[in-house]
């Protein structure tokens, strides 16, 4: 992988995490939930999935495998559709993470067309890959092919002027101001088209 591609910076920030083992789904305890977070008694939760208040009580209870068929009406009571059941709760917590990059206190990663500041490096497990870039290059050709990499990208211009070139659409000049959202897996590559080096926010999804 060329150091001139985003994905080395992906690459980068995945390996600062570490991977969590994901625990297996209690059905019961998930519909036990679903069924508190409506303020519902058994007796009418099972009225609404048109279930014995008993049969409700095995599942809650892990006394039971439901049928597809008892799932079915479960969800349709609980107003969800049947994947939602096997889907753990986002849990409504804060966690008080926060990291704060003064300006040029980034990781700085230079390149011969891009040089990227990369920001909030001491945060892992990040959802979101914010860097700097600095835009050496003046034309397309200075790429060795497409940058293409998982996730979606969102790119704001903070000085000077861009062109930005797509796979699939024609190429676009971008000034101070000006942003783009797009598919990271379609091929993306920016030149700076001002004098001097154009400088853009980017920020890149690490799901």
């Amino acid at each position: 992988m060329s150091e001139k591609d985003p994905k080395s910076l992906i690459r980068i920030a995945r390996e600062n995490g570490e991977t969590v083992p994901v625990e297996p789904l209690d059905l019961g305890e998930r519909v036990r939930e679903l069924r508190k977070a409506r303020d519902w008694t058994l007796e009418q939760a099972a009225t609404q999935a048109g279930l014995a208040r008993s049969t409700l009580s095995k599942i809650e209870n892990g006394q039971m495998s439901p049928t597809y068929d008892a799932l079915k009406k479960l969800a349709e009571g609980l107003q969800i559709s049947v994947p939602q059941l096997f889907t753990p709760p986002v849990r409504d917590q804060v966690n008080g993470r926060m990291a704060v990059t003064h300006s040029g206190e980034g990781a700085h990663h230079a390149t011969t067309t891009y040089e990227h500041e990369l920001l909030a490096t001491s945060l892992t497990k990040k959802q979101m890959l914010p860097y700097r870039a600095r835009i050496r290059a003046r034309r397309f050709e200075e790429f060795e092919g497409w940058v293409r990499h998982d996730g979606e990208e969102f790119l704001f211009v903070l000085t000077g002027a861009i062109r930005l070139y797509t796979e699939f659409y024609e190429p676009i000049e971008m000034r101070r101001g000006d942003s783009a959202y797009y598919d990271a897996t379609m091929g993306h590559n920016v030149i700076s088209v001002s004098d001097e080096d154009a400088t853009i926010l980017w920020v890149t999804s690490l799901v």
